[in-house]
């Protein structure tokens, strides 16, 4: 069975960065980055029989599609002569396609075809299948992981694997084009807050075609209030651009057209239907729409969020649109932002009220403009893990001892990802840059 490093504390590059971090005179952020990043590789990845690797969130036996993707991203800042890290992304990205292709309509999996789930009544039979709640992003974030691992290292193995799963992905999201006619999908569960079933026998709330993509539910994996999340449709746009690069590179010019063609008519959905006149911040991005006239101003601290859409769709810090949908995401017109004595920022209807995400300032000092407040962010983050060494799901805004989930992967990355770019070796040049 293959061997993967479980720690990164004398890789040359982490060593820089702790040097430059350090530097600027608190020695948690140092500490903190190697934590981070050795939390991941020793803790939550498994290797597995077939060659590929398994990675559970932290505190949740499961692999989600989008958690193991971005408990990655930050590796890819450390990988270009690191034969070891390589090898460990492909197994996962083998994994994560395997599994997308195995049920395109499931978020997260089990290990081996043991049954377990989330919850025993879910409609889903595969044993495979730890959560069938279908949401775009989960498709999205593994193709965005593939062809930035593919910009970072040069390699190509990868490839096939991902315009194989591409087809399948595609097929997903034109059928979900048209969700009220075409789809089969239905998700419900009698148990649990309503924010865990789809209204209407399990269909969701109604739609009008809009040629955005439908989603059930949010990246929380809450249910959608609409089922257009405009996030969500942005994020798959910006990875068909990069399905399209891998396609051709494979030779298949047929996928590259149809990935380049659906990702245009996401992005025309989105500025059709997806924006919304603010009275005091003008035109923003809606959070979700329905294409019947309603919409959902907010922002969920979850990626893709609107405050991520730089990181994750291929929008510029310096667009006006999202400038302006900024401005609303971290103001009090934004229900899910907070400001307390111990930080503020955004959190999520999925955790209690007044309660901040890291990911959310992680992500806010990511798509700063000046250093000063990424900075500020990876302060905050320093200053509000409790005094364990580790990020959480969310913190009371005055109290980060009193926080959800004690072990949450995702969060410790995005951590890392912070503190390598304010030590000037982070992923910013992977968000946009041409293939090799």
């Amino acid at each position: 069975m293959m061997q993967f490093p479980t720690s990164v504390e004398d890789h040359p590059l982490v060593r820089r960065a702790v040097r430059h971090l350090d530097g600027l005179g608190d020695p948690r952020y140092g500490q903190l980055l190697v934590r981070c990043l050795d939390d991941t590789l020793a803790r939550t990845i498994r290797a597995m029989p077939d060659g590929s690797a398994f990675v559970v969130t932290g505190d949740i036996p499961a692999m989600w599609l989008r958690d193991s993707s971005t408990q990655l991203m930050p590796y890819l800042a450390l990988l270009r002569d690191d034969k070891g890290l390589q090898d460990l992304v492909v197994a996962v990205l083998e994994r994560q396609f395997d599994q997308i292709r195995r049920a395109p309509y499931a978020n997260a999996f089990n290990p081996e075809p043991s049954g377990r789930a989330h919850d025993s009544e879910d409609l889903c039979e595969d044993p495979w299948v730890w959560e069938e709640k279908y949401e775009v992003d989960s498709l999205a974030f593994p193709l965005l992981l593939a062809h930035r691992f593919w910009r970072a290292s040069g390699r190509t193995d990868h490839l096939d694997g991902a315009v194989r799963t591409a087809r399948a992905v595609l097929t997903v999201w034109r059928t979900e084009q048209d969700h009220e006619h075409l789809s089969s999908y239905r998700f419900s569960r009698s148990s649990g807050p309503a924010s865990d079933t789809l209204p209407d026998a399990g269909r969701g709330t109604p739609v009008a075609r809009t040629g955005m993509t439908w989603s059930g539910f949010r990246p929380s994996d809450d249910a959608c209030t609409y089922g257009y999340n405009v996030p969500a449709n942005l994020c798959a746009a910006a990875a068909l651009d990069g399905t399209a690069e891998m396609a051709h590179r494979t030779g298949d010019t047929a996928l590259a057209e149809e990935a380049t063609a659906l990702a245009a008519e996401l992005r025309e959905g989105v500025a059709r239907h997806g924006t919304v006149d603010h009275p005091d911040h003008g035109t923003i991005y809606a959070y979700e729409v329905n294409g019947l006239g309603n919409a959902l101003l907010m922002d969920d601290a979850n990626m893709p969020s609107l405050l991520s859409l730089p990181l994750v769709a291929n929008v510029s810090t310096a667009d006006p649109l999202y400038r302006a949908t900024r401005a609303f995401v971290l103001s009090p017109a934004n229900p899910t932002w907070y400001r307390g004595t111990a930080a503020e920022g955004v959190g999520s209807p999925h955790t209690p009220e007044e309660h901040i995400w890291p990911i959310a300032i992680a992500v806010e000092g990511l798509t700063a403009d000046d250093d000063a407040a990424r900075l500020a962010a990876l302060r905050a983050l320093a200053d509000t893990d409790a005094g364990t060494g580790a990020m959480h799901e969310s913190f009371h805004k005055d109290d980060p001892h009193r926080f959800t989930r004690h072990w949450f992967s995702w969060a410790n990355a995005m951590y890392a990802e912070l503190a390598l770019d304010v030590a000037g070796l982070g992923t910013r040049p992977l968000w946009s840059r041409p293939s090799p």
